[in-house]
């Protein structure tokens, strides 16, 4: 992770992937799946992940809802969005945000970066890259 990460976590507490993000790593994840093929997967994969505790889960609108503490005790809220491009091609975004008024030295971005590379090495056969 590099110094610009951390100094903008200084003063920002939440981080978002989006098609428009300048990082990389940042973009928004599609998959040659069904959004309820991709549902099934990404929630399944989710809750095994240790350190994330999912808190709640609305299929017809394509959320998941995440909690995770910091070893500083602070809470993180993660979402994670399952959407439907075509009916055999859906999208994966994630956005993370800490609870309380400091920055997140970068915690958010790692969080995301973490949450993805589970899902992509689970979804490796279907992911499109680009």
């Amino acid at each position: 992770m590099s110094l610009k990460r951390v100094l903008v976590g200084i003063i920002r507490s939440q981080e978002g992937t989006s098609d428009r993000a300048k990082d990389p790593k940042m973009k928004t994840r599609y998959y040659n799946l069904s959004k309820d093929k991709a549902w099934e997967e990404v929630s399944s994969t989710l809750k095994k992940i240790p350190g994330y505790k999912v808190l709640h889960e609305v299929q017809s609108v394509g959320e998941i809802t995440l909690e995770k503490r910091t070893t500083f005790g602070r809470t993180v809220d993660i979402t994670v969005s399952v959407l439907s491009v075509s009916p055999v091609k859906s999208a994966v975004d994630i956005y993370s945000a800490s609870r309380g008024s400091l920055g997140d030295l970068g915690a958010n971005y790692r969080f995301i970066i973490h949450l993805f590379a589970s899902l992509d090495k689970k979804l490796v056969k279907y992911k499109i890259s680009g």
